[in-house]
C-alpha cells in the first residue's frame, strides 16, 4: 500500500523554455565529454529541500507547502558562470541568493512535518546553485573544472511555482507529486480560542 511506503521527496524550482534547453545541452555535453551519464539523467533545477517521509504524511505536507507557496511572491533567479564543490560537483552559480534563502527559511518552519524519524534532518537550501553534474570521480571533477572555471554562462528565469517530486527509497526515478504556485497573498491570521 503506497501510504506505508517510504519516499525520498525533492522540492525544486525549475527553469522552462529556452533556458531549460540550454542547460540540458550543457548537461548532455558534460555527460559525453566526461563519461558521466548521470549528468544527463536529471532535469535542470534548484533544490529547495530534500527529505525522507512515509506516504502517510504526504497529504499534510502538500497542504503545508500550498500554504507557504500562497504567500510567496515569484522569484527572479539570476544564473551566472560556474562553480564547484571540490572533487564531486560542478554547478551554475545562482547570484540572486536572498529571496531563495528567505524561502528556505520559511520552509524550515515546516521541518517537523518533514522529519522521518527523531534525529533525521531534512536538507534545506544553504548555497543556491543549479547542478550540472554531481557524484563525480576526482579525475572527472579536476578535468571538467579546468574547462568550466574558464567558461561563462548567463541566464535568468522567474520561478512562479515550486514542484514536489518523490521516489521510493529503493528506486532512482522521481515522479511528480504537485506544483505550488507562488501567489503573493498575505497569510490569513487564525485567531485562537481560549475556551474551545
Amino acid at each position: 500500500m503506497p501510504a506505508y511506503h517510504t519516499y525520498i521527496y525533492l522540492l525544486v524550482l525549475s527553469p522552462q523554455g529556452f533556458l531549460k534547453e540550454k542547460i540540458i545541452n550543457i548537461k548532455d555535453s558534460f555527460a559525453k565529454n566526461y563519461s558521466h551519464p548521470f549528468a544527463r539523467s536529471t532535469k535542470p533545477h534548484v533544490t529547495l529541500s530534500q527529505f525522507m517521509q512515509r506516504g502517510l504524511a504526504e497529504e499534510k505536507i502538500v497542504a503545508r507547502l500550498k500554504t507557504i507557496a500562497k504567500a510567496q511572491p515569484p522569484i527572479n533567479i539570476h544564473l551566472k558562470d560556474f562553480g564547484s564543490f571540490p572533487s564531486h560537483t560542478i554547478y551554475i552559480n545562482v547570484t540572486s541568493k536572498v529571496p531563495l534563502m528567505n524561502l528556505s527559511k520559511t520552509l524550515r518552519e515546516a521541518q517537523s512535518l518533514l522529519k522521518y524519524a527523531p534525529g533525521d534532518k531534512p536538507f534545506f537550501l544553504t548555497e543556491p546553485h543549479l547542478t550540472i553534474a554531481r557524484k563525480l570521480a576526482p579525475w572527472q571533477h579536476e578535468k571538467a573544472w579546468i574547462e568550466y572555471s574558464n567558461s561563462s554562462f548567463t541566464g535568468r528565469f522567474i520561478a512562479d511555482k515550486m514542484t514536489l517530486l518523490k521516489r521510493k527509497v529503493d528506486h532512482n526515478r522521481y515522479e511528480h507529486v504537485a506544483d505550488f504556485q507562488f501567489q503573493s497573498e498575505p497569510l490569513e491570521a487564525v485567531q485562537g480560542s481560549l475556551f474551545g
